[in-house]
């Protein structure tokens, strides 16, 4: 989808597309961490954005939706937090080289070869001792999870990922369950999660 379909999936919505709250393993792993930059990119409505926010990051995030943006802002401003919010696409958007002690990029699904132009991006934004985090549906999800884009062609593997982040010493890759409900049942979502931290 392109921006102008996500602008109309967002205002088509009465309310936020996708939760207020974080996502789990965002929390996972930025619990311990001490606050410093963090760029979220592809970062939607602003959740965890808005959230990192609210543990003392300076974070900027980008998206290439103006509507999911200003969702993202008004989040912020009930949240009573400030984020530099980015209109622009990650595909084109390279961050600042060394800019960052945290690099997000959750639930973005691409083909390949533009998943790997992003990861690079990331890769070279990320700081000395700075993480780079990696969440998404993972391919198991087609066979063994449930929801979430359903072309092979743009899920994400621990392997793919860190693929896509030589020099960077991996401290987590995993396909991780994710606890979702599902017509009140309770079912398990497979994301791929990798963390990647420059030495």
């Amino acid at each position: 989808m392109d921006s102008s379909a996500w602008d109309e999936r967002y205002a088509s919505a009465p309310e936020l597309v996708w939760t207020a709250e974080p996502n789990r393993f965002v929390v996972e792993e930025v619990a311990g961490l001490s606050p410093g930059r963090a760029i979220d990119l592809a970062a939607g409505e602003g959740r965890n954005a808005v959230w990192l926010a609210q543990q003392g990051w300076e974070v900027t995030a980008v998206d290439f939706s103006a509507v999911a943006v200003e969702r993202g802002r008004e989040l912020a401003r009930q949240r009573d937090v400030s984020v530099d919010w980015q209109v622009a696409d990650v595909m084109e958007y390279k961050p600042p080289a060394d800019g960052f002690d945290l690099v997000l990029i959750a639930y973005l699904h691409l083909p390949a070869a533009e998943i790997a132009t992003v990861l690079s991006h990331a890769r070279g934004a990320v700081r000395a001792d700075g993480r780079v985090l990696v969440i998404g549906h993972d391919l198991a999800n087609l066979s063994g999870g449930t929801g979430g884009p359903q072309d092979p062609d743009i899920l994400l593997t621990p392997e793919a990922v860190m693929k896509e982040l030589p020099g960077l010493r991996i401290r987590r890759a995993e396909t991780a369950r994710r606890p979702v409900t599902v017509e009140g049942r309770a079912v398990d979502a497979l994301d791929t999660v990798v963390v990647a931290e420059r030495s």
